[in-house]
């Protein structure tokens, strides 16, 4: 065993931010809780980040940039998550993100009921304003490219599991599996370095969770293709996206066809019935038909999604973050922008709690992200939880969720929370309106559902 320097050879030198970079890049002196104690002989706090996803990049640039040494570990570098690959606009410039990580720019959203009506979302958007298409072995190659020039060592590797420390102010001592093609050998070669905390970044199926014993949660399984489409077609998607909802395509979720840079992401997902996501793909597939027809599947991609955060997400000086953490909304399934955010701020909290690296960390220093991040998000995940059990119901239901799509009020305060990332104040009186008009479209779903029921008996 080796310490972390020796490992990945990282320097031990505090790292500050290049002069001239963004706002986010300069180095901020923070102060630590009395009770933390300095490290010896003037080395700089140890954390491991598992992970490279929008979660862990987020936090190793964050961390690195802080004067912690840092060391992100990857599996695997050329990741292509089924993810739809939106991003909010807000994400863009706090992630001072560059405009050619973008796909495509949405400024149009249809939203297809169960009996195929459709509606169009984005006349209330102003002309700067779009949901952003990424694709994610782009976005997570850039944000750990970052990392690594802020500091951080990025290292190819398979995360197996760690040991906590049998002292208090004791390392942690991570075990992974160094990938070189240059040493032959196929599985890896089993390494292993000491760190004062960790970061997990690791995704739905998070390694790190299992050991600190984080608890279980539901999950949805995500099944996704990449179909490249015939120009001609690609034209109708420029600045386009569409959401089927109905039984035949998920009982509990929507489908997708999303644009990418030469191509459309087509998929689905599903929590309840896990083993029919190929007949709710198919279905998808079907619905989209006209528009996607003679398009050739270029990538056929399956992960899980988390559905609510996991019982226990902080243990000692490990942590967790992004989809490890179970940071993924109901309703619209958005996870990139959580994942990056909660990063940061783990990070930060981090380098707060260790005064910029030169002192131990404590438990309570990453309590404070997690009190931080519910504070300012709790209210998203709720009023999506809400939406998705009275309208993701029944297909009846559905189709009072498309019809309410249609007002403008409705658009308006969708897309103001979505892409500025805030539950938006609505005015009273058009609150009042919208109570009226959901309350009209729910009692015609229940209508409905019962004529359908007749017809069906």
């Amino acid at each position: 065993m080796t310490s972390l320097s020796s490992a990945v050879a990282l320097p031990s030198s505090c790292r500050a931010c290049p002069a001239g970079g963004s706002r986010r890049a300069r180095m901020v002196v923070t102060r630590a809780a009395a009770s933390s104690p300095k490290l010896p002989n003037g080395r700089r706090l140890r954390v491991a980040v598992v992970g490279g996803g929008p979660a862990g990049g987020a936090a190793a640039e964050a961390l690195a940039k802080g004067g912690v040494e840092t060391v992100l570990i990857e599996r695997k570098m050329d990741n292509c998550k089924p993810c739809g690959g939106a991003i909010p606009l807000c994400m863009v410039s706090e992630f001072d993100l560059p405009l050619d990580l973008v796909d495509r720019k949405v400024r149009k959203m249809k939203m297809i009921s169960p009996s195929n009506v459709a509606v169009d979302i984005g006349r209330t958007l102003a002309p700067h304003e779009y949901i952003g298409m990424v694709r994610r072995e782009v976005l997570d190659a850039y944000l750990r490219s970052r990392a690594q020039s802020a500091g951080a060592e990025v290292v190819n590797g398979l995360f197996l599991r760690y040991e906590a420390p049998k002292e208090p102010n004791g390392s942690y001592v991570v075990h992974y599996n160094h990938y070189d093609s240059s040493n032959g050998k196929i599985g890896g070669e089993k390494r292993s370095f000491e760190v004062d905390a960790i970061v997990g970044a690791d995704g739905a199926n998070s390694r790190v969770a299992k050991d600190m014993g984080a608890g279980d949660y539901e999950y949805a399984i995500a099944f996704q293709e990449r179909v490249k489409i015939p120009d001609d077609k690609m034209v109708y998607y420029e600045e386009r996206a569409e959401m089927y909802v109905g039984d035949d395509v998920s009982p509990d979720f929507y489908g997708w066809v999303f644009p990418k840079c030469d191509h459309v992401a087509v998929g689905t997902g599903t929590v309840t019935h896990k083993a029919d996501i190929k007949k709710f793909q198919a279905a998808t597939r079907l619905r989209a038909k006209d528009k996607i027809e003679g398009g050739k599947i270029i990538r056929v991609e399956a992960h899980p999604i988390p559905e609510h955060p996991r019982p226990k997400r902080v243990s000692g000086r490990v942590t967790l973050v992004g989809d490890a953490a179970g940071y993924v909304t109901k309703c619209s399934g958005e996870g990139i922008y959580f994942a990056a955010k909660s990063g940061r701020m783990c990070a930060e909290a981090i380098v707060a709690g260790s005064a910029n690296g030169t002192r131990m960390v404590e438990e309570s220093d990453l309590r404070k992200y997690l009190a931080e991040f519910d504070r300012l998000y709790w209210p998203t995940y709720k009023v999506l939880d809400i939406l998705q059990k009275v309208f993701y119901r029944s297909n009846a239901a559905r189709e009072a969720f498309v019809e309410m799509c249609a007002d403008d009020y409705v658009q308006k305060m969708t897309f103001d929370s979505y892409l500025y990332k805030r539950v938006v104040p609505g005015n009273p009186l058009d609150d009042i309106k919208l109570a009226v008009n959901t309350i009209g479209s729910l009692v015609r779903a229940t209508a409905l559902r019962r004529e359908m029921e007749k017809v069906t008996l």
